[in-house]
């Protein structure tokens, strides 16, 4: 897409309007919030939905299954971005993937919320994986569309919209949590009433905010590659229905195996979009300069997810085995502490939008953000065993630890989470925009694919040396990449 062509989109969307940014952003900030609210509505109860015993209402799997089918969950929820991105790219623009991707969500939510067993809650979270695939990266993709790259509210306007995401990640899980003791499918039936208010808003607002943002089809396939690509792709789903078909009887498709299949395709599959992208003839001299200024900005979001994603992972199990739930009078929901992720963001989230706008030329560099925010996620997880080798890994500790842990990491996501979504946007090349958008989203699939392995050696007694050592590589790597931020800036070429 030529330059004359964004500015043409740019021009069809009103440039104020919300909080003075685009009106678009207002579309897009209650498409996200609604997309997020039924998200983290839903993962804030499922790992206790899946270790809970059937009496209790849960399917009655082991904790360590559990912890593992999260992870792995929020790896393929990531990596189907990939399908999302090239399907927005070639074939039918990212207005409409956002659409048909929500349609998936809320019908997988609707799955989870019909009581059922195993197979049912397999088949939900295939619906809801695929959707988000199609519609998060591509939400994200529009906001740049809105936005010229010479514009100095494009940090801010991505600042402001993840307030949205995490508006509804906060509000969600008080909102299921207090009805988990009840029913846990009462709450997957909240989750799924959620994305259809999204649906809704998306559908009457998109024409008059976002004009020709995400209308296009940035690199179309051709008629010939259209067949070509369809007969790929039956093929392709056809081999992967005998895999499954002569694995799982034979016993060589089983969680394990395929618990690390997804880890090894996580790191291999941004392998191969990288190489792809870079060897590309539609890719300038300039966008390779960019894309290997990319690679380590990659690798350091790679860490810093590794430790976010975990707080629904071993904090959740960690909220609701080895934190004191009685406080102040009132019985919490060990759910409850998803929201605080969130609040923190919403709370700090003007702050720093502010602190960047404020700054100007003298804020410090895309890579030097993304050293800050791995540094203070290493430091959460050293917060997290201070409570335990005081007062051993035995005994109940007060919450007000938790809170501290997830209060630190959210410094380190603003410092790395907004500036990467909109560093994603200036650096991508032409030809690949919503792919490498659905790039950014894999440095999360590879974070929790690695998790899936990693939550594995979590129990009590090793419950110091797991947060220690995670930690410590974290603030090892913020280290290395501080110094090298000057050398990644300068092949950035100009963006800043």
């Amino acid at each position: 897409m030529s330059n004359f062509n964004k500015q043409k989109i740019v021009e069809s969307v009103p440039q104020k309007g919300f909080f003075g940014h685009p009106k678009g952003l207002f579309t897009l900030f209650f498409t996200e919030f609604w997309e997020r609210f039924s998200y983290y509505g839903m993962r804030a109860i499922l790992v206790f939905y899946i270790y809970y015993e059937v009496s209790e209402g849960g399917l009655g799997l082991p904790e360590t299954t559990a912890l593992s089918i999260m992870s792995i969950y929020g790896s393929l929820v990531y990596m189907s971005g990939i399908i999302g991105g090239w399907l927005a790219d070639r074939i039918f623009g990212t207005q409409k993937a956002i659409f048909y991707g929500g349609i998936l969500i809320m019908l997988g939510h609707i799955a989870l919320a019909i009581p059922g067993n195993v197979s049912l809650f397999f088949i939900s979270m295939v619906l809801i994986i695929l959707g988000t695939g199609l519609l998060k990266p591509n939400v994200s993709s529009v906001v740049g569309d809105i936005y010229s790259e010479e514009d100095q509210r494009r940090d801010s306007g991505f600042s402001i919209f993840y307030m949205g995401i995490n508006l509804g990640g906060f509000l969600a899980p008080l909102i299921v949590g207090a009805l988990m003791d009840t029913s846990f499918h009462l709450g997957f039936a909240v989750a799924a009433v959620g994305m259809f208010i999204g649906l809704v808003q998306f559908v009457t607002t998109r024409k008059k905010n976002l004009g020709l943002a995400g209308t296009y089809v940035a690199n179309p396939l051709s008629p010939d590659e259209k067949k070509k690509v369809y007969t790929q792709i039956g093929i392709g789903t056809l081999v992967v229905v005998l895999l499954v078909a002569i694995g799982i009887p034979t016993g060589l498709l089983t969680f394990d195996s395929f618990t690390i299949l997804v880890g090894i395709l996580g790191i291999l599959i941004p392998i191969v979009y990288f190489t792809v992208m870079y060897r590309s003839p539609k890719t300038t001299a300039v966008e390779r300069s960019r894309l290997i200024a990319y690679i380590p900005l990659f690798i350091a979001a790679v860490m810093f997810w590794a430790i976010q994603e975990q707080g629904s992972t071993i904090l959740a199990s960690y909220a609701d085995k080895r934190t004191q739930l009685e406080f102040l009078g009132i019985t919490l929901s060990p759910a409850w502490f998803q929201s605080l992720n969130p609040l923190f963001i919403i709370i700090l989230a003007p702050v720093f939008a502010w602190l960047w706008v404020k700054l100007g030329d003298r804020q410090p560099s895309v890579p030097k953000k993304f050293s800050l925010g791995i540094l203070f996620a290493g430091l959460s997880f050293l917060v997290i065993l201070i409570p335990g080798y005081f007062a051993g890994t035995d005994s109940l500790v007060s919450p007000i630890w938790l809170v501290l842990s997830y209060l630190i990491v959210v410094l380190g996501e603003l410092c790395l989470s907004p500036v990467g979504l909109s560093a994603t946007t200036k650096l991508a090349p032409e030809a690949f925009s919503a792919q490498t958008m659905s790039l950014w989203f894999l440095s999360s699939s590879a974070a929790q694919g690695i998790n899936a392995q990693l939550v594995k050696f979590y129990t009590p007694e090793t419950e110091m040396a797991y947060f220690g050592t995670i930690g410590g590589v974290a603030i090892v790597l913020s280290i290395i990449l501080f110094l090298l931020a000057p050398k990644i800036s300068a092949h950035m070429k100009g963006i800043k």
